[in-house]
């Protein structure tokens, strides 16, 4: 087995993104948690919670990798591709081998998970146990029906809906639910930015992508947008999340601290400029991950932010 294959399969450069809503949710849970006893000051470091969630997420996003390389492989998406090589439609790992590998990392992933869910539950708290490993089996289906089947919503223009839903949304509100066991529906716009700004790596890289997607019926919003909707759109993502960061901190401005995170929007806008001159779309390709890392960069310093 070439253990090389499997990592470049992983796509390591893509973790950074994955557990950003989960930095997000979690500093907010913890913090709020934290406040309730005067006496507690315990670092998100400290808690089994964080880690658990980091690695649930870590697994989910591997997995998600694992069967985007074999969907788009066993589909022939990826001959012709722009950036890093795929496995399976290099040879470099079969498809039976990578099933194998998608099977071994959701065990390993929903074992993770269902430890997280009885550390944040225990035995008491039936329903919200329940609730959570339906939002896991739900994250592993989301994973996998991306590119694979016949019925593979990653082909179909539905790709960006799912990542603003598990990777904003599910991501950031799920973990804060799992500290404090309820919704302060002001996490919402956090969760939103997340959301926003991870999608916005999905537009990048469909931006890239058009012309071999759209030859291999891969109708990504940006085949069925256009480049020029497709770049408006993406502007809308970038400022989207921007307004509604901002909107989180106005209603609750207690430092000026709180808007640390408006350093990693200088890498972002300058990103919809380099967008909008964009005529060449393997170009876009380094954007990726300038864009994946700013959001990481974003979630660190927002949550920071709030504990100020």
């Amino acid at each position: 087995m070439d253990v090389k294959s499997y990592i470049k399969a992983a796509r390591l450069r893509t973790l950074p993104l994955s557990i950003s809503g989960i930095i997000v949710g979690a500093i907010l849970g913890n913090d709020f948690v934290n406040n309730l006893s005067e006496n507690s000051n315990i670092s998100i470091l400290q808690t089994p919670i964080f880690w658990l969630a980091i690695l649930t997420t870590i697994g989910f996003q591997v997995l998600s990798n694992f069967a985007n390389d074999y969907g788009d492989g066993i589909k022939g998406s990826d001959k012709n591709r722009t950036g890093e090589a795929r496995m399976v439609s290099s040879g470099a790992i079969t498809p039976k081998q990578m099933k194998i590998a998608m099977i071994i990392t959701t065990s390993i992933t929903l074992i993770i998970a269902l430890t997280l869910i009885y550390v944040a539950f225990g035995s008491e708290d039936f329903g919200f146990s329940f609730l959570f490993f339906g939002l896991g089996i739900a994250s592993i289906a989301a994973a996998i029906k991306y590119t694979v089947g016949n019925s593979a919503y990653g082909y179909s223009g539905f790709g960006d809906v799912f990542v603003f839903l598990f990777f904003g949304l599910l991501s950031v509100v799920g973990s804060y639910f799992l500290y404090t066991k309820q919704i302060n529906f002001s996490i919402f716009l956090p969760a939103i930015s997340v959301g926003l700004l991870s999608t916005a790596v999905l537009n990048l890289n469909n931006l890239r992508d058009r012309e071999e997607d759209k030859i291999n019926n891969k109708n990504t919003l940006v085949v069925k947008l256009g480049i020029e909707s497709a770049k408006k759109y993406h502007y809308f993502l970038i400022i989207g999340a921007l307004i509604a960061a901002l909107i989180y901190v106005f209603l609750d401005v207690s430092s000026i601290y709180q808007l640390i995170f408006l350093v990693a929007f200088i890498p972002l806008i300058k990103n919809t400029i380099t967008v909008s001159k964009n005529n060449i779309p393997a170009a876009l390709d380094a954007e990726l991950k300038k864009v994946a890392l700013s959001t990481f960069l974003f979630a660190v310093l927002f949550g920071i932010g709030q504990l100020f």
